[in-house]
């Protein structure tokens, strides 16, 4: 997968040259390369907008959140490249095809092989006939649709960890979806994304990533250091303040049971929606949202604990 060849990046058909060295612009200052890998960057996303690095995306016990975030990738992607251009060859959630149709388009798709498998959702191990996709229970898709994988992506809470799915005294069994796979043999380099939900520079990046470079540095957690090295705790603009004593309080949030000191992934300096807000910008504490324990353990600490 790997392609650092510098020369132009050839047009695709509905999109300007122009735009995709724009695109691989953001995307190489968001992995803090410089501008020779631009050209690089740039024909990654072509290469998702021609079918060149297909993408299939499977969704078991979710809420569609992440998904919903993947839409709001604007201003590092254009919603029209999302939506028209990036070959994301099933997505049951934005896909047009269904019925037999989107059957027939991801048995095509396997029996190609070589795309990147992207998971969202948990997979509802002792429900079987939840989440099925043709009448095929998701347990069993998600290992047909693994082999032919040259990788694995669980974006999300519930794909990368389980999630609120996963939560105790929960009938469905959730479990996350690497679990699952490598406790059933399956072998593939394996990226978690999660956060509830993940930011959609952290899904599109890392896809575009391994695309030109492989797999990115990961953390014991296998997920990219990259976006998830730093404490929200170091980047909260409360943490030198006195400590709020109810919700809605300008202040330090670990005494409402902010797990800001805990967690991990830049979210706070990032920012959704533009860049503009987050969890701590809205005044709620972290609740710990990219984390292995977080749908398995109580959010908030309340009443206080100071």
């Amino acid at each position: 997968m790997n392609d650092l060849d510098p020369n132009p990046v050839p047009s695709s058909e509905g999109m300007d040259r122009r735009e995709f060295l724009r695109i691989g612009t953001r995307l190489a200052a968001l992995w803090g390369l410089g501008q020779g890998m631009v050209p690089s960057m740039a024909r990654g996303v072509e290469w998702l907008a021609n079918g060149r690095a297909p993408v299939l995306w499977l969704e078991g016990g979710n809420c569609s959140g992440c998904s919903v975030s993947l839409l709001n990738s604007y201003p590092l992607l254009p919603l029209s490249l999302l939506t028209k251009h990036i070959s994301l060859q099933f997505h049951q959630t934005i896909s047009t095809a269904t019925g037999q149709l989107a059957q027939d388009v991801v048995n095509t798709t396997i029996q190609r092989g070589g795309y990147i498998l992207v998971v969202e959702g948990a997979v509802p191990v002792a429900i079987p006939t939840a989440c099925t996709f043709g009448g095929e229970p998701f347990k069993d898709h998600l290992l047909r649709c693994a082999g032919p994988a040259v990788a694995v992506v669980a974006v999300g809470a519930c794909a990368s960890f389980g999630g609120i799915p996963a939560a105790g005294a929960n009938p469905t069994g959730a479990v996350d979806a690497i679990t699952f796979l490598q406790d059933n043999g399956i072998s593939k380099p394996f990226i978690r994304i999660p956060g509830c939900p993940p930011h959609p520079d952290w899904m599109i990046g890392t896809l575009v990533h391994v695309i030109k470079f492989g797999v990115p540095p990961l953390d014991s957690y296998l997920r990219p250091t990259k976006f998830f090295g730093a404490r929200i705790h170091d980047q909260c603009q409360y943490r030198n303040m006195p400590y709020a004593t109810k919700f809605g309080d300008v202040g330090c949030m670990l005494g409402l049971g902010c797990k800001g000191p805990t967690t991990r992934g830049d979210c706070v300096a990032r920012g959704y929606n533009g860049g503009n807000y987050s969890c701590l910008h809205s005044l709620g504490p972290c609740i710990g949202c990219t984390g292995p324990d977080f749908g398995k353990q109580q959010m908030y600490n309340w009443p206080p604990i100071l």
